[in-house]
């Protein structure tokens, strides 16, 4: 799963970090609002988080204003407003701009991880709880499973979201960019060959269920056998 944080505090910035990773999610971090509203509008950044941290303070622009933008836009990324303000006004304020929870600091960070948890959760129902498919595999998104020939396989969260991506575009050239940005945040150390070696994976668990062929230089493509 990967994480938008957008937060000034230094401090506070770095243990939201350390802690969202000790729970495997990639993060990426910005700390002022023109930044954040240019990575988000971004055309290979749009809805490429699963869930948005957003502190209202921001220098350069507030974070209402970003929130207010980015539904403007129809980003529908779950956002957790996180702040110092605890008026009932600027909660008020933030959920009807488009927020999905609140969470006023100082805070826990087992709470913040739940209400990420809670917020993601929401978003997939949303969809319709829609379960992936194609040939002999089918991904339960809100369960986090996959079946492969009816069995249920275990897969990493990595291999997971890969996995995923591919399927959400059967048939079409995924490219290597698009798969690393949905596996890793910006800041991550990624061994050049890390998504070779993903997919490797993959493909001996998904053996005579699909095929996942490799476009040379560009990505891959998963197609039904």
């Amino acid at each position: 799963m990967r994480i938008l944080l957008i937060e000034d505090d230094q401090l506070l910035g770095d243990a939201i970090l350390s802690g969202l990773k000790q729970h495997m999610y990639a993060v990426d971090w910005l700390t002022d609002g023109d930044s954040a509203l240019q990575a988000l509008n971004h055309p290979n950044q749009k809805q490429a988080f699963d869930a948005i941290i957003l502190d209202l303070g921001l220098p350069k622009r507030s974070g209402l204003d970003i929130l207010k933008a980015i539904r403007k836009l129809g980003n529908t990324t779950p956002v957790l407003i996180l702040t110092a303000r605890n008026s009932i006004q600027d909660k008020v304020n933030g959920l009807d701009l488009g927020a999905d929870d609140y969470l006023t600091k100082p805070f826990d960070l087992s709470e913040l991880s739940a209400r990420i948890r809670s917020i993601t959760r929401r978003g997939e129902s949303q969809q319709a709880h829609a379960k992936l498919s194609l040939g002999k595999i089918v991904i339960d998104q809100s369960a986090h499973k996959v079946f492969v020939k009816d069995q249920n396989v275990a897969f990493s969260r990595r291999e997971f979201a890969l996995l995923s991506k591919l399927i959400e575009q059967t048939g079409k050239v995924v490219t290597r960019d698009v798969l690393s940005q949905a596996l890793y945040g910006w800041g991550d150390d990624v061994d050049s060959n890390a998504i070779e070696v993903h997919i490797h994976h993959i493909r001996k668990k998904v053996t005579d269920a699909i095929t996942i062929k490799t476009i040379r230089g560009v990505g891959y493509i998963a197609e039904d056998q």
